[in-house]
């Protein structure tokens, strides 16, 4: 045996003894997961169904995990992998359902993966209202909408349905989002006739596209996942803008790579359920206000959160009825319900508005 050889089978060895003291110590763990759920089913009260699912419990895990990493892991991997053996050991305790808005292979499914973790179950609904009401008649124990993209805005569809559902929200995640060109065959760019993609994926890759496919018809769908249908029926003269997951579930070459106009083109995406998430230690709140419709109004709502110091990180102006003399306003701030200086405010914009409906505070997106 060489010198080389005698090195590398130590190393083999030393890696396959670590990966024996992994694999007991992941077993040890799911079974404190498991005596968790016992605990807590003997514990539950009445009819109530026990909550197994923490939000920020979860966070705190993931940022303890990420600030003791020394490396040579990224954090976020590290994060990652943990993030899987989490929803691996919740499955054990209690399989979470979880509604997306789908078909099968959008991002929102991406993020829901991302979230929850590969062991929940996440189950597509054609839109976001039939998300809404699956959370809300029990028949998912939580939903991922989106909410913003860093080059699109607000959708602003998801914030009229707080208004509409008694809904909390209970998390955040961020997706960075990677549109690819995507086709039948391995032929590259050439001989490309149709284009097929949805509107808002268009509105991100339209500079690439009027580089690359000027004379390519555009021909839009309902979703990645139909584009990517799409691409596949017509053959190799078409191809489909879409993700790297939609190029899985139906067997195409990504022919082109990160095509968006911006580099960090970003969506945000709301964790909607039925509970109340404590506090993490890096919290967010989000509310919907309702003032009567008059100069300053808005000033006047914002000088609460000033005299305070509370840092806002978004508000989104909704319209009301056409008949009202009302204005509502979607409000995101940092900090928790449960902090008094956050109740303060609240208590104070209580009294100075028509309507406050707390939608929730909740961790951080933490990866």
């Amino acid at each position: 045996m060489s010198d080389q050889e005698t090195e590398l089978k130590l190393l083999r060895d030393q890696i396959d003894s670590i990966d024996q003291q992994i694999h007991a110590l992941l077993n040890d763990r799911a079974r404190c997961a498991q005596s968790v759920a016992e605990v807590k089913e003997r514990y539950q009260q009445g009819d109530r169904e026990a909550v197994f699912y923490r939000p920020e419990r979860e966070a705190q895990v993931l940022r303890r995990v990420m600030q003791r990493n020394e490396g040579p892991l990224a954090d976020h991997e590290v994060a990652r992998l943990f993030r899987e053996i989490m929803s691996v050991c919740l499955a054990l305790e209690k399989p979470m359902h979880v509604a997306f808005l789908g078909p099968e292979g959008t991002f929102t499914q991406q993020a829901a993966s991302k979230h929850f973790g590969h062991s929940a179950h996440c189950i597509p609904f054609n839109s976001n209202d039939e998300v809404f009401r699956e959370v809300e008649s029990g028949g998912a124990h939580y939903g991922v909408v989106p909410i913003e993209n860093s080059s699109e805005g607000v959708v602003t569809h998801t914030l009229d349905l707080f208004k509409r559902f008694n809904l909390k929200i209970c998390g955040e995640v961020e997706l960075r989002i990677h549109h690819h060109v995507l086709r039948a065959g391995d032929e590259g760019l050439d001989k490309i006739t149709r284009i097929y993609l949805p509107q808002q994926t268009l509105s991100q890759c339209r500079s690439w596209l009027d580089t690359h496919f000027l004379s390519a018809e555009r021909i839009l769908v309902s979703s990645n996942a139909e584009a990517a249908r799409m691409a596949v029926k017509q053959g190799s003269s078409a191809v489909a803008i879409a993700s790297d997951l939609v190029a899985d579930l139906y067997n195409l070459n990504i022919v082109a790579r990160n095509i968006d106009d911006q580099s960090d083109n970003s969506t945000r995406y709301l964790i909607i359920g039925d509970q109340d998430v404590g506090e993490s230690g890096q919290d967010k709140t989000s509310i919907l206000v309702t003032v009567a419709d008059k100069a300053g109004a808005l000033y006047e709502l914002l000088q609460h959160f000033h005299n305070h110091n509370i840092s806002l990180t978004g508000i989104e102006t909704r319209p009301a009825s056409p008949e009202s003399s009302h204005s509502i306003f979607y409000i995101d701030f940092e900090g928790h319900a449960a902090n008094q200086h956050i109740q303060n405010v609240l208590q104070e914009l209580q009294s100075d508005t028509v309507e406050l409906k707390l939608l929730g505070s909740y961790p951080v997106a933490v990866l």
